[in-house]
């Protein structure tokens, strides 16, 4: 009886000592653990601010862009601490990193149009072919651009209406920016009948270009003869406003030429269509109906 207390007292003792060695290892582990996440957090923080901020300082890098690389840092080292982490007590963490290799991939190939996105948005954000504020066109989308997102770009329409983009769209087309440079050509182009002089319509075209506050000196206003169409001679001017008001501009000279125009005597010839007719032909044919239905 002794001797059987005596093994259990030693048997107790043995997992008493084993309990106290395992509890000790991962009791380092677990602070550790602790400390390493701690430190990560405040690490992956302060990283994620540092970038951010220094990102903000150029100028050709948007705001948008340099919270979406601090973010992208911040969680890149905390998962570098949570397989750390994981490392402290005894697991693989060569299977973990293979893991989240694959699943990476698998992530990318389901998501690979907002992944084009994502990076049709990095691209539109860095090059900057617009900023919010400027007028686009694409052929298929015409707008103001009111934001660009890592996503999609939000425009608003001439008429007033809301158009999304996905970036990908706009990142594979060329795209025409009509408030990039500060100045803007325009032709104005008014056909003139062929009796008029072609002189007097320049002339009156120049002056006009003269007295207009918003059109340019610089380059100088130059007006030619355009085309000798078939009805009509085509006199063109060309001169340069500054974009803000390119349209007001295009859109009042236009009214200006047109009153200056009737003021001087200068037709401006329009699509006309002439019929005529054989007198002999037509009665035969009034006769002849008159004998079919009398038949």
């Amino acid at each position: 009886m002794e001797d059987k207390l005596g093994e259990f007292l030693k048997a107790s003792n043995d997992l008493a000592n084993l309990v106290m060695a395992y509890t000790i290892q991962y009791a380092f582990s677990v602070l550790g653990a602790i400390l390493l996440l701690i430190i990560g957090w405040l690490v992956a923080g302060i990283l994620q601010r540092s970038i951010k901020s220094s990102l903000q300082k150029f100028d050709n890098i948007d705001k948008t862009l340099a919270g979406f690389f601090g973010n992208i840092i911040r969680y890149l080292v905390l998962i570098i601490v949570l397989v750390m982490v994981l490392g402290q007590f005894g697991v693989q963490t060569a299977s973990i990193v293979a893991a989240l290799g694959a699943a990476g991939l698998a992530i990318g190939l389901a998501l690979q149009g907002t992944l084009q996105n994502i990076a049709a948005g990095i691209m539109l954000l860095v090059l900057r072919p617009f900023r919010v504020g400027e007028y686009i066109s694409t052929g298929s989308i015409d707008g103001t651009v009111v934001e660009i997102g890592l996503f999609a770009t939000e425009l608003k329409t001439f008429d007033g209406l809301y158009r999304l983009a996905p970036n990908s769209t706009l990142w594979n087309v060329s795209i025409t920016n009509y408030s990039r440079l500060s100045t803007r050509m325009h032709e104005l182009a008014i056909g003139i009948a062929y009796e008029d002089d072609i002189d007097t319509a320049m002339n009156i075209m120049m002056d006009l270009a003269s007295k207009n506050e918003n059109v340019l000196s610089d380059p100088e206003p130059y007006a030619f003869t355009k085309e000798l169409g078939d009805s009509a001679v085509l006199v063109a001017m060309r001169y340069w406003a500054p974009s803000s008001v390119w349209w007001k501009t295009t859109h009042q000279m236009t009214k200006d030429a047109k009153n200056a125009f009737d003021a001087a005597g200068i037709s401006i010839p329009f699509p006309q269509m002439t019929l005529s007719t054989l007198e002999g032909e037509a009665n035969l044919m009034v006769e002849n109906g008159s004998e079919d239905k009398n038949s």
